[in-house]
């Protein structure tokens, strides 16, 4: 028999869900056989599928122990370096300056170091988290960012702050604020983009249209031309909407590639910068809350911006 404590952080789950996050070992069909004949019982008592836990509920587990995971000797997490730019932290969020080159999340290529393993591990260091004390939950990031764009990503530190902050980048409560270097002038100097984007997955790319089809999702993008030197636009860029590569494909798609962007642009265009990534930078966020924040009420109306964004300066240094 095993006996769980239900946390701050596994409160509110259905039991289901909570057992096939904490025990992944246990096949779906046993775990429902079980549940259904009381191998699994809830402050003593029997309990259904859809039962929602709360804080400091016992569960009593009458299961083999080879379903059970031994805890690792050593956290993968702590095998990436701690170093991060830290924008913003208070107990439920932390803001976070992605630096370009930085992957978020793990893949089989860059296994032990990301953005995620790094902030799992500053947050070990300043013991504000531990897996050992946690069944269900780690700190996980809102919103993702390419490899090669720097800018701030968000990540929560509690399970409520999770799903809240989920649910408003869902309803866009989140403002987000990109800037970026495009070949060209624009004719237009302020205006918001429609187009219709579909993602090819074995490329790794998106393709841009204007007009909708059945693989088709709409994108909304809004930008303002900043200052003009040469060949060369500052932009100001709102997403609207947030699809993968967005901002550099519908750019590309209306003749004004992002610099430094090989995917979407050109490296004969590039060439002359010697960028070897693409200038663009999540570079502001604004919470602007049309519903309860919850927990998170107190960031309503507040806006971060990061100190220093790389291409700026070179920007302003090129010819006019």
């Amino acid at each position: 028999m095993k006996t769980v404590t239900i946390g701050k952080n596994d409160a509110g789950q259905r039991l289901d869900k909570f057992l096939t996050k904490t025990f992944p070992k246990l096949p779906q069909s046993l775990l429902y056989k079980y549940i259904r004949t009381k191998r699994v019982k809830l402050n003593g008592k029997r309990c259904q599928i859809s039962t929602r836990l709360s804080e400091g509920d016992l569960l009593s587990l009458f299961i083999k122990d080879e379903f059970f995971e031994e805890a690792p000797a050593q956290f993968d997490f702590l095998k990436a370096p701690k170093e991060i730019s830290v924008l913003y932290e208070d107990d439920q969020i932390l803001l976070v300056d992605k630096k370009p080159g930085l992957i978020v999340h793990p893949d089989e290529h860059y296994h032990f170091d990301s953005l995620i393993a790094r902030i799992q591990h500053y947050l070990y260091d300043k013991g504000e988290y531990n897996p050992k004390e946690e069944h269900s939950f780690a700190p996980a990031l809102v919103n993702r960012i390419d490899r090669n764009t720097g800018g701030i990503v968000i990540a929560a530190k509690t399970a409520e702050a999770l799903r809240i902050l989920n649910l408003k980048m869902k309803e866009r409560e989140l403002e987000k604020y990109y800037l970026c270097i495009v070949h060209g002038k624009l004719l237009k100097k302020a205006d918001t983009l429609t187009g219709y984007l579909e993602k090819n997955e074995s490329q790794n790319r998106v393709y841009i249209s204007t007009r909708p089809t059945p693989n088709t999702r709409t994108i909304k993008t809004k930008y303002q031309v900043l200052e003009e030197r040469g060949s060369f636009s500052l932009l100001e860029i709102q997403l609207l909407t947030g699809r993968t590569h967005q901002i550099r494909a519908h750019m590309a798609s209306i003749g004004h590639p992002l610099v430094g962007d090989g995917k979407y642009g050109t490296n004969a265009q590039n060439k002359a910068t010697g960028y070897k990534r693409q200038a663009l930078y999540s570079y502001k966020l604004i919470f602007r809350f049309t519903t309860d924040g919850g927990i998170l009420q107190y960031l309503d109306g507040k806006e971060f911006t990061v100190p220093t964004v790389w291409f700026v300066d070179d920007f302003h240094s090129w010819k006019a």
